[in-house]
C-alpha cells in the first residue's frame, strides 16, 4: 500500500527564485522560505514492449573489451545490405555467407598485409576440424576483386576469399582504424617474427592508391555466425594490428557449440 508523506520545512536560499515541485517561489529579499514538501510517490506504469528478434552471442573475445550489444539489430540490418565480391566478381550480401551455414569469417587489414597472411595460415591450420564440423572458412579483405585474386594466388588460402571494395562491412561491425592501432610495439615484434619465419608483405598491393588512402590503418577481426543471419556466436575485434585470438577460442565457438 502506497504511503503518503507530508512535511513542512524551512530553508534559507541565496538566490532570488526557486523552482520546486513544478512551482516557482520568489525570494527577492533573500528571506527564509517556508513551504510544504510533498513526497507522495506516483504509481509506476509500464508499457508492453515490442517483441524483437533474438541476437544471440555466445562469446565475445577478450580483445573486444566488455562492449555490450556487440551485434544489435541496427548492425544486422546494415550487414544485410552490404555486398562482398567473390573471386569471380559476383556480389552477394555478406550475411548470405552465414545465412544457411556456420562460418568463421576473418577480416583482414588489407590484402597486402603480412600479418593477415599469417592469420590466413593460422586459421587454415585447423580447417580440417572446421570441415569435420561442417563449418566454412571465409576471409574478407577491404579492397578490389583483383587484389583478392592476387592474395589468393600468393597464399593458396584453403578457404573462400571475398573483397569488400566499399569497406562497408568494416564500418558496420565498427572495427577500429588508425595509426595508433597499426604502429604498436606488439605489432612491430610480430612483423619481425613473421619475417624470420619467411612471411613477406606485398608492398605493391599495400601501396595501391585505394589501400594507401583508405585501408592502410584499418584493423579487422573474426566473426563466427550462423546458421541464421542473426545467430552470432563469437565476435573478436582486433585492438591492434596482428591481434589474433587464441585458436582454441575459435574452435570452441565454431565447432563445439550445437547448431540451433
Amino acid at each position: 500500500m502506497a504511503a503518503s508523506l507530508s512535511a513542512t520545512t524551512t530553508r534559507s536560499y541565496g538566490g532570488s527564485m526557486l523552482l520546486f515541485g513544478g512551482n516557482i517561489y520568489q525570494n527577492p529579499l533573500h528571506q527564509n522560505l517556508s513551504f510544504p514538501l510533498n513526497l507522495r510517490p506516483k504509481p509506476i506504469t509500464t508499457k508492453a514492449s515490442t517483441p524483437t528478434k533474438p541476437y544471440r552471442i555466445c562469446a565475445i573475445s577478450s580483445s573486444a573489451g566488455t562492449e555490450s550489444n556487440v551485434v544489435n539489430e541496427e548492425i544486422v540490418n546494415v550487414l544485410d545490405n552490404v555486398n562482398v565480391f567473390g573471386l569471380n566478381g559476383q556480389g552477394i550480401p555478406i550475411s548470405d555467407l552465414w545465412k544457411d551455414r556456420r562460418a568463421v569469417v576473418a577480416f583482414a587489414r588489407h590484402f597486402g598485409c603480412v600479418l593477415c597472411r599469417k592469420r590466413a595460415d593460422y586459421l587454415a591450420s585447423v580447417k580440417d576440424k572446421m570441415d569435420a564440423a561442417g563449418v566454412a572458412l571465409v576471409l574478407i579483405g577491404p579492397g578490389s576483386v583483383d587484389q583478392a585474386k592476387t592474395f589468393y594466388a600468393q597464399t593458396k588460402f584453403k578457404g573462400e576469399v571475398y573483397a569488400d571494395p566499399s569497406y562497408a562491412s568494416y564500418k558496420a561491425l565498427r572495427f577500429v582504424s588508425g595509426v595508433l592501432t597499426t604502429f604498436t610495439p606488439g605489432a612491430g615484434l610480430k612483423i619481425i617474427q613473421l619475417y624470420m619465419e619467411g612471411y613477406r608483405q606485398d608492398w605493391e598491393l599495400s601501396f595501391e592508391k585505394d589501400t594507401r588512402e583508405r585501408g592502410g590503418w584499418q584493423q579487422g577481426g573474426i566473426v563466427i555466425a550462423g546458421p541464421g543471419k542473426t545467430n552470432f556466436l563469437y565476435v573478436h575485434k582486433d585492438k591492434e594490428a596482428g591481434d589474433d585470438p587464441p585458436i582454441e577460442d575459435i574452435l570452441r565457438a565454431c565447432c563445439l557449440q550445437s547448431t540451433p
